[in-house]
């Protein structure tokens, strides 16, 4: 018998312009239910986080969605921001967005976290798309979460290629410790790398579309949307532009849209050029290192390896254009 009622959703974000565009998907579309959302340091420093989560929830319509600042740095390292891809404000430094109305609740993310897991009525899906500070933080300090997470489906890692460096993608690069103790949580993991994250891409005629909408929040999308350009418009005007982190957030909704496979994942902590790299081991036998006594432990991690783009693209304009 299926569960038709709505997947009770956490988002644990540095928005950002396709944390925005993830944000905005999550609040409109009927299949999730957004419980909180918490704030860390990545794209940009926390504090413009917090302000820019707070305005695209109050744009999108959100009802009282708590919002809660969390960790500034990670764990061992100083906070490196992507002001050069995102904007000096983190949100492609649109013009005229209002300063939010909204305030964050007092208390810091990781209790907050806690607390909505715990509180949830049925199992919770927690979804980050930032740095990982936040998540390894609570699974350290109150490992009982886990016990009431259904899923985490994380932004982050990359099988083939990195953007931070040739091997790392940024999420990851930029606390690798955290990412490393996410993957012993014990509960099962989907990694929505970069193989995935830069197919998903909405046509230009769509964001000059919602460009021109009357709807904030549609308006929004496309704003964000054209500050994120994929591919040149064959018409020469507006870009494409990618759904980024927003696409974790459909995979929620609609798994189906997502070709995974459970494999061997760990993170490269060493200092040097791999540091930060996801590496996934797609060998379809052991190798002369295992055989020779290598038995470290590595975690299986459904990861993703193919997307439906238009179903995805799809899904998306539906849900926010829809309201």
């Amino acid at each position: 018998m299926s569960d038709d009622r709505p997947i009770p959703v956490i988002i644990d974000c540095d928005t950002g312009v396709d944390d925005a565009l993830a944000l905005l998907f999550a609040v409109r579309h009927p299949g999730l239910d957004l419980r909180a959302v918490t704030c860390v340091a990545g794209n940009t420093d926390v504090d413009g986080v917090v302000r820019n989560t707070l305005t695209v929830l109050e744009i999108a319509g959100a009802g009282n969605v708590p919002v809660a600042r969390g960790a500034e740095r990670p764990l061992l390292e100083p906070a490196r921001s992507a002001r050069h891809v995102h904007g000096d404000d983190g949100m492609g430094d649109i013009p005229g967005l209002p300063a939010p109305a909204r305030t964050p609740v007092e208390t810091d993310a990781v209790t907050l976290l806690r607390r909505e897991i715990l509180a949830s009525p049925r199992p919770v899906t927690l979804i980050p798309t930032a740095p990982l500070t936040n998540i390894a933080l609570l699974l350290r300090t109150h490992p009982e979460v886990t016990g009431n997470i259904e899923r985490i489906v994380f932004m982050g890692g990359a099988v083939a290629t990195g953007n931070a460096t040739a091997v790392a993608e940024f999420n990851v690069w930029h606390d690798p410790e955290a990412a490393a103790i996410l993957l012993t949580a014990g509960v099962p993991i989907t990694m929505y790398g970069l193989d995935v994250f830069q197919r998903v891409v909405v046509p230009g005629t769509d964001v000059r579309r919602l460009r021109a909408s009357a709807e904030p929040g549609a308006r929004l999308a496309g704003e964000l949307l054209a500050h994120r350009p994929s591919a040149p418009d064959p018409d020469g005007d507006d870009p494409h532009g990618g759904l980024g982190d927003a696409g974790a957030v459909c995979a929620v909704a609609d798994p189906a849209g997502l070709t995974t496979e459970l494999l061997p994942v760990e993170v490269s902590l060493a200092p040097g050029p791999t540091r930060g790299q996801t590496v996934v081991d797609r060998r379809p036998r052991p190798g002369e290192s295992e055989l020779h006594g290598d038995t470290r432990e590595r975690q299986l991690v459904d990861v993703a390896l193919d997307v439906d783009i238009d179903r995805y693209v799809k899904l998306y304009l539906g849900a926010v254009e829809g309201v």
